[in-house]
C-alpha cells in the first residue's frame, strides 16, 4: 500500500511514467540487497524478523527519497538548458552531495543506537542504517548511470519539446512553494508561535509515558497468542503469564534450605503475590529456583512497583537466612529492568544525536544559527510525535481506528528508536530544504528573496518525499506485530509534524526573522571546518551556464 501510494505521489510530482518509476525500482532494488544481506547474516547474528521488517521500511522509504531528489534536481537542470552529461554531474554534485550527508546522519543516527547497550536495538540499529547505507549507494551511483543511459526518459513529454522561450517562461512561473514562501516571509512571527505552540499542545502527553514491553495481551484476538493469553488470565490471574522468578545462592548459608524457605516466605508475605510454587535445587543443593504469580499483568505498573519493593527489602530478608542472597529474574522483571534502562539512556542519547546534528549542520550550512534552529525543531517534532503515541497506544484516543485492542505502556525502546530515526530524517529535509536557500543565498539573493527561492525548487520535492515517507511508514500500522504498528505509526506521525509543520513552516519564519545573521559563522570555527559546498557553488565555476537568460529570481510581491 505504501509503495502504491509512492509511485500515484512521484507520477503526480514528475508528470511522467519513467520518471516516477526509476526512484520505486532502485528503491526496491536497494531493499532486495538489504533484506537478501539480512537474511543471510540471520543464522549467525540471531536477527529476527522484526529487524528485517524495520530494516525494508527505512530502506523503502530512503531510496525512493534520495532519488527523488537527484532525479528532480537532473530535470531542473536539464531545463536550464545544460546537456544531459553536465545536467547529471550538477545533480550528483549538489543534490547527491546533500544526500549523502543526509545518509549519513541517518546511518550515524542508528548505528550510534548501539551506545545503548540493548543487543537488541543494537541489531535493529545496524541491520536498518546498512539498509539505508545501500539506499544511499545506489542513489549515487545506479540513478547517474541510468540517467546517462536514458537521459531524456525522465522528462516529462511535454519538456522535451519546449523552446528555450517556453523553458524561460516555465522557469519564471511561481508555484505552491514560492507562494507559500513569501506568506510566510511576510509574516514570520504569527507562523513561528502558531507552530511551536502546536507541537508543545500535541507532546504535553508526554508527561504521562509509560515504558513496558507490550506481550501477547497486545495482539489482535485473532491470533493464537492472545487466545492463549486470555484464557491463561481468566483461569489463573492477571499475572500468570508473566511470573517472577526468583533464585536464591544459598552456598554461604549454614542452611541451605532454611534459607531457601525464609526467602520463599517472605516473598509469598509481600503484598502483590498471590502465590508461589515449591522451590527446586540444584544437584549441589546450594541454590534454588522458585516462581512468584503476581495479581498484576506483566505489563501494569503496580507489577513494577512490587519488583522494586521486592528488590528494595532484599537487605532485610537476606538478613534472616543466614548468608544466602536472592535476585528477581524472569521475563517480567527483565522487561521492567530494560524500560528502566532506556529511561536512563534517553537523555544522554538525545544530548548526542542533538550535539551531533550541531556540528555536522555547521559543517554543512557554514553557519551557527541555522544549526541551533535545527536541533530545536528536531527536538519539537520528537516530543510531539511521541505525544501522540502515548494519546493513542497508551491512552487509547483513536485507538480502535488502528485495529489496536488494547492499551497500555508504551515499547520500551520505542522512544530511543524513533529518536535515532526521526533524527536522521528531520537532517534529510533540513539539509534538502535549507541547502537550496543558502545556494540562493551564496548566489546573490537577499535573504528573504533565498527563502523564496529555495521553496520555489524544493517545497515541491520536499512535500513529495515527506508524503512518500509516510505512506510507507503509514503501511506498517496496520501489521499484527505490536512493535512494527507502534513504530510505523510514531515514524509517520514525526514526519508529519518535522516536514510539514518544522521545516515547511517553523524553518522559514526562523530565517526570515534572522535575516543575514542566519548564515554568520565566527571566525574561529570558519577556519577549522572544512568547506564541503553542498549547494554547488565551486561547481557553478567549472561547469558553464547554459546559453539564454540566466533564471530570474521569484520577487516576494505574491
Amino acid at each position: 500500500m505504501g509503495t502504491a501510494v509512492a509511485a500515484v505521489v512521484l507520477l503526480i510530482t514528475f508528470g511522467s511514467l519513467t520518471a516516477a518509476g526509476l526512484p520505486l525500482l532502485t528503491a526496491l532494488l536497494g531493499v532486495g540487497i538489504s533484506v537478501t544481506a539480512i537474511a543471510a547474516l540471520a543464522g549467525p547474528f540471531g536477527l529476527s524478523s522484526t529487524t528485517g521488517t524495520l530494516a525494508t521500511m527505512l530502506s523503502l522509504a530512503c531510496g525512493i527519497d534520495y532519488a527523488l531528489f537527484v532525479v528532480s534536481r537532473y530535470r531542473e537542470e536539464r531545463a536550464r538548458g545544460h546537456e544531459p552529461r553536465e545536467a547529471a554531474g550538477l545533480a550528483t554534485g549538489t543534490a547527491g552531495s546533500a544526500v549523502l550527508f543526509a545518509g549519513l546522519t541517518v546511518v550515524i543516527a542508528l548505528a550510534g543506537l548501539s551506545v545503548v547497550g540493548i543487543p537488541m536495538l543494537t541489531r535493529m540499529g545496524l541491520a536498518a542504517a546498512g539498509g539505508v547505507l545501500v539506499a544511499v549507494l545506489i542513489c549515487l551511483t545506479l540513478i547517474p548511470a541510468l540517467l546517462g543511459l536514458w537521459p531524456d526518459a525522465v522528462l516529462a513529454r511535454g519538456v522535451r519539446k519546449d523552446t528555450e522561450r517556453q523553458r524561460r517562461q516555465r522557469r519564471e512561473r511561481h508555484n505552491g512553494g514560492s507562494r507559500w514562501a513569501g506568506f510566510v516571509v511576510r509574516h514570520p512571527l504569527p507562523v513561528l508561535v502558531l507552530g511551536v505552540v502546536g507541537l508543545v499542545a500535541v507532546a504535553l502527553p508526554v508527561a504521562d509515558l509509560r515504558l513496558g514491553m507490550p506481550g501477547d495481551e497486545a495482539k489482535p484476538t485473532s491470533t493464537t497468542e492472545r487466545r492463549a493469553h486470555d484464557a491463561l488470565a481468566a483461569g489463573f490471574g492477571p499475572g500468570a503469564d508473566g511470573p517472577l522468578t526468583i533464585v536464591v545462592d544459598a552456598k554461604d548459608a549454614k542452611s541451605p534450605e532454611a534459607a531457601v524457605v525464609t526467602v520463599e516466605k517472605s516473598v509469598a508475605a509481600v503484598d502483590g503475590i498471590v502465590s508461589v510454587t515449591p522451590a527446586r535445587f540444584n544437584e549441589a543443593g546450594d541454590t534454588a529456583v522458585f516462581s512468584a504469580v503476581t495479581a498484576t499483568g506483566p505489563a501494569d505498573e503496580r507489577t513494577r512497583d512490587l519488583v522494586t519493593g521486592i528488590r528494595d527489602a532484599r537487605p532485610g530478608i537476606e538478613a534472616r537466612t543466614g548468608g544466602a542472597t536472592f535476585e528477581v529474574t524472569g521475563k517480567t522483571a527483565l522487561n521492567i529492568d530494560l524500560a528502566a534502562k532506556v529511561r536512563a539512556a534517553l537523555v544522554p542519547y538525545l544530548v548526542l544525536v542533538v550535539g551531533l546534528a550541531v556540528v555536522l549542520l555547521m559543517l554543512v550550512f557554514r553557519s551557527f544559527l541555522v544549526p541551533v534552529k535545527a536541533a530545536a525543531g528536531f527536538l519539537l517534532s520528537v516530543l510531539a510525535s511521541l505525544g501522540a503515541i502515548v494519546l493513542v497506544f497508551q491512552q487509547g484516543h483513536g485507538a480502535s481506528l488502528l485495529g489496536i485492542e488494547s492499551v497500555g505502556p508504551i515499547m520500551s525502546m520505542m522512544p530511543i528508536f524513533l529518536v535515532g530515526v526521526v533524527f536522521g530524517l528531520a537532517m534529510d529535509y533540513e539539509v534538502f530544504l535549507v541547502s537550496r536557500v543558502r545556494e540562493a543565498y551564496i548566489h546573490g539573493d537577499a535573504p528573504g528573496q533565498a527563502v523564496v527561492s529555495g521553496f520555489r525548487h524544493s517545497a515541491r520535492v520536499v512535500v513529495a518525499a515527506a508524503l512518500i515517507m509516510v505512506a510507507v511508514f503509514s503501511g506498517f500500522v496496520g501489521a499484527d506485530e505490536p512493535m512494527i504498528k507502534v513504530i510505523g505509526f510514531g515514524l509517520a506521525t514525526a514526519v508529519v509534524f518535522d516536514a510539514f509543520v518544522v521545516r515547511m513552516a517553523l524553518v522559514p519564519a526562523v530565517l526570515a526573522l534572522l535575516g543575514d545573521r542566519a548564515w554568520r559563522l565566527p571566525g574561529r570555527l570558519d577556519r577549522l571546518l572544512p568547506d564541503v559546498d553542498v549547494e554547488g557553488e565551486k561547481l557553478s565555476r567549472t561547469v558553464p551556464a547554459p546559453a539564454g537568460p540566466t533564471e530570474p529570481r521569484p520577487s516576494l510581491s505574491l
